[in-house]
């Protein structure tokens, strides 16, 4: 019989947007987004478990004025060619919604103890500079893609784009727009698109991604294409028309979304955040509760991931 994995739910109490990766000396590291918007932290555990109580590292801080001082969103940890970065989001002190993705490198070889730099902004190569967030990266082939939210049109909303790499901070293709709030469900309070994660499996690549406001509201939708297929060719890539994964009363889950993928014991696990009610008072982007959790993934008979009981209509 095939060993059940139970996690703690919540893994890490009030921490947004969580990004896992199980890196190759066998520690799981965590980052998120903390309730006060200022810092990025990291911390690690030999299990997913571990991450409830293990210590934490700032490892940088707002600026006090300028850009990078204030929203710091949706850090992602990534490990590219043997070096450490960390893609985030900030606004400036003085505009706090002039919102950019900016890149930290980690000076030496341990992201826990060693110093980080700051490399800059990353010009999404758009024509129109404009509100930027939620940057992730993959390697497909011998190359590395990033994909992204930008908002460029306010009645369109926030979109996801791709382009192809040349190196971590710099844009080697031009970006084209991956999707847009099209259906009722993306655009609830808000029209979104963002906070996009890749999963592989099964000859396909996923694109996960989270709609509507950050409330009851906010839940995952998803792309896939054929492995072997051009990621920079928007034929390739079809978009489900549900979402898959969404508030459910009976469950106490309430606005799950802007997650990650990981591995344990050769299953695929499912990083996400949520909140245990559904009634906020005030602005939910400021409503401290989302808790990072954590969901075994299993698949269809098709090979598509289900994100939760009962699947969802492709």
């Amino acid at each position: 019989m095939e060993k059940q994995l139970e996690y703690n739910n919540p893994l890490v109490y009030q921490r947004a947007d969580p990004y896992v990766y199980k890196h190759r000396d066998g520690y799981y590291y965590f980052t998120g987004s903390v309730p006060s918007y200022d810092l990025i932290e990291i911390r690690r555990a030999k299990t997913l478990n571990g991450l409830l109580t293990a210590n934490s590292r700032i490892i940088w801080r707002k600026h006090k004025r300028g850009i990078m001082g204030a929203h710091i969103w949706a850090p992602e940890l990534h490990f590219i060619n043997n070096a450490w970065y960390i893609y985030f989001a900030a606004g400036a002190a003085e505009d706090v919604w002039n919102i950019r993705t900016y890149v930290l490198k980690c000076t030496g070889t341990d992201p826990m103890f060693d110093d980080w730099e700051e490399l800059g902004e990353v010009k999404t190569g758009c024509k129109k500079h404009s509100f930027t967030l939620d940057m992730t990266c993959f390697t497909y082939g011998a190359s590395q893609y990033n994909i992204w939210a930008q908002k460029r049109d306010e009645d369109i909303g926030s979109c996801l784009y791709i382009a192809k790499m040349r190196d971590p901070l710099h844009m080697e293709s031009e970006p084209m727009r991956l999707s847009m709030p099209e259906y009722d469900w993306e655009k609830r309070g808000f029209k979104v698109n963002e906070g996009p994660a890749v999963l592989e499996h099964g000859g396909r690549i996923f694109v996960t991604y989270s709609a509507s406001d950050t409330g009851w509201h906010y839940c995952m939708g998803m792309l896939w294409m054929p492995n072997g297929a051009d990621p920079m060719d928007i034929n390739a890539w079809t978009k489900l028309d549900k979402p898959v994964l969404e508030s459910n009363d009976e469950k106490k889950r309430f606005g799950p979304g802007h997650n990650s993928f990981t591995t344990d014991n050769g299953r695929d696990i499912l990083i996400y955040h949520s909140r245990d009610y559904k009634k906020i008072i005030g602005d939910p982007l400021y409503d401290p509760n989302r808790h990072a959790r954590a969901m075994v993934i299993s698949y269809d008979e098709e090979g598509f991931p289900v994100f939760d009981e009962g699947g969802y209509i492709k």
